[in-house]
């Protein structure tokens, strides 16, 4: 039966053997830790075993996306709250602390947006901090629409973490390099490709909507001051505009 001050934590998988044992050591003291995995291949049910996780399994099939097993996973955890966590993402005991504090309180939202750090060639970049996601909410007010990379919908208040509490920020452990960009661009134009079907971009679109997301990235969120790994995380933001729309194009004339 679920408990109002409890909270489960919700893992999806899919061959995550890479961080999986640091991203459980980290939330293993929670009430419930339920991992549901997509026919993993590697060691990631191992691992899971060994820290005593509850395990469901959604079945792969000929999905592209996780959003449909998340939300199976939230409405499969046994606590009224739930906290998300990616296979990649580690929880700090300051935002453990704080999580198990909000839920005491009367005026309590229904719903957190959690900041993440993130890093790229090895370095914390400042142009996507606070990068804030919404992870923690009441599971019987929560909707995961199956929609790839989309926010959850949830049925009542919803608060965002101060950016300035650090802290509190997920630390996102993907450090991914170029090739692993490139092939997620690929893969995220062809599902933006889907959402975006019945837009129509003009040809200076090929100019100003790369060039505008370089300059957000690199002058208005502050990679100029990463260095050139900013510099680099820029040019990728701005490629990644370029290629949905060449992909547009191509699309239009098929």
């Amino acid at each position: 039966m679920a408990e109002t001050n409890k909270i489960s934590v919700v893992i999806n998988t899919y061959n995550a053997e890479q961080h999986l044992q640091q991203v459980l050591e980290a939330v293993k003291d929670f009430d419930e830790v339920l991992l549901c995995d997509m026919e993993s291949t590697d060691a990631t049910l191992q691992i899971a075993r060994r820290y005593g996780c509850r395990i469901v399994t959604f079945p792969r099939g000929t999905y592209n996306i996780v959003e449909p097993a998340r939300e199976y996973a939230i409405h499969e955890a046994t606590h009224d709250w739930v906290l998300v966590v990616d296979a990649d993402e580690i929880v700090t005991p300051d935002l453990k602390r704080y999580l198990y504090d909000v839920i005491q309180k009367d005026d309590c939202p229904d719903g957190l947006f959690i900041p993440r750090k993130n890093y790229f060639m090895g370095r914390f970049m400042r142009c996507h901090y606070p990068d804030h996601i919404l992870r923690f909410f009441r599971k019987q007010a929560t909707h995961w629409p199956a929609v790839i990379h989309c926010v959850p919908e949830v049925d009542g208040r919803v608060e965002k973490i101060p950016a300035d509490r650090k802290e509190l920020a997920f630390e996102h452990l993907a450090n991914d390099s170029i090739e692993n960009i490139v092939s997620k661009t690929n893969q995220y134009t062809r599902n933006e490709l889907e959402r975006k079907k019945h837009k129509h971009y003009g040809p200076l679109a090929f100019l100003w909507r790369p060039f505008f997301r370089f300059f957000k990235t690199y002058i208005l969120k502050g990679a100029v001051l990463d260095g050139i790994p900013g510099f680099i995380k820029a040019v990728l933001e701005g490629y990644y505009q370029f290629i949905f729309l060449a992909k547009k194009y191509e699309q239009g004339k098929s």
